[in-house]
């Protein structure tokens, strides 16, 4: 028997109405929250006078890094740096797309420290490393679906941010304006369920959003562009149900989004719950303590 309890929901088998989902291996940069606080506020989530807890903001940590290796995929982790407590959310700190990571230029002075550590990090690791010039948070506003890049703005990444995302990586890039606080970066309003195409190029709902996060254009962009994606209604993006990661078939969610885990199972896929509460209070769930390394 599995000593991951919530893995046994892997096991799952999808209605015979829906397609089968197909998991694909990953790779992922995570980051120890040891130093782990909430000292400055820089976002809707984080209350300084609040405790916090780093020996639970641990364990929490390491039952994502667990449940992503018992599924087969690859961790790798970056050392944590002292007085850098957002650190762990490694969503940010770069974009990686084909051996080639372009870094952040991060718009609040209390996360600029990260910069040059992922910088190194992915050069001392073989990444062709890119300097960036506009202000953006990675993966936190940049998510790669299919060819496309959806491409957030509104709170953190410039919309310039976009043209030079376009020109590093030759894809695609889709704008995407957020317009509630709560949800500041596009990883929270989004969830990216199945990266690629389906077998022989069959269309599947490759994504979960939020509407009530964007403005009136962007919402009419996704419709236009995912017609059969799964809307999120605003109790589970609350809870950050949306700051998933998914390997096109398992998708670990958090436990207290749990109209969006009805709806996942619905489509086949398999959600794995695993509580991040404890980095909840600095504004990061699973997602942005998940950073994808496409080689």
């Amino acid at each position: 028997m599995s000593t991951h309890p919530t893995l046994q929901q892997s096991q799952a088998t999808p209605h015979p109405e829906v397609p089968e989902r197909i998991a694909q291996h990953r790779r992922y940069l995570m980051c120890r929250p040891e130093h782990f606080t909430v000292s400055y506020r820089i976002n809707p989530w984080m209350e300084p006078a609040r405790p916090t807890d780093t020996a639970k903001a641990l364990r929490q940590w390491q039952q994502l890094h667990d449940t992503y290796v018992q599924l087969g995929h690859d961790v790798e982790l970056i050392d944590p740096v002292p007085g850098l407590p957002d650190m762990v959310y490694t969503a940010n700190g770069g974009f990686v797309i084909d051996g080639r990571a372009l870094g952040v230029r991060f718009r609040v002075a209390e996360r600029r420290g990260e910069e040059r550590p992922f910088m190194d990090w992915f050069a001392a690791h073989g990444f062709d490393v890119v300097e960036p010039v506009e202000v953006q948070e990675g993966e936190g506003d940049f998510l790669l679906v299919g060819d496309t890049v959806l491409a957030g703005t509104g709170f953190r990444s410039d919309g310039a941010s976009h043209r030079e995302v376009a020109e590093v990586f030759g894809r695609e890039v889709v704008s995407l304006t957020l317009t509630d606080p709560r949800f500041y970066h596009l990883d929270t309003a989004i969830a990216v369920l199945d990266p690629v195409e389906g077998p022989g190029g069959v269309d599947r709902a490759n994504i979960a959003y939020l509407p009530g996060a964007f403005d009136e254009r962007s919402r009419a962009v996704l419709a236009e562009r995912y017609p059969d994606a799964i809307l999120v209604d605003e109790a589970d993006g609350a809870v950050f149900g949306l700051n998933t990661a998914s390997d096109g078939r398992n998708v670990i969610v958090s436990p207290r989004a749990v109209g969006f885990i009805a709806q996942l199972r619905e489509r086949g896929y398999v959600p794995i719950a695993v509580d991040l509460s404890e980095l909840l209070l600095g504004g990061g769930g699973i997602k942005c303590c998940t950073l994808e390394l496409r080689g």
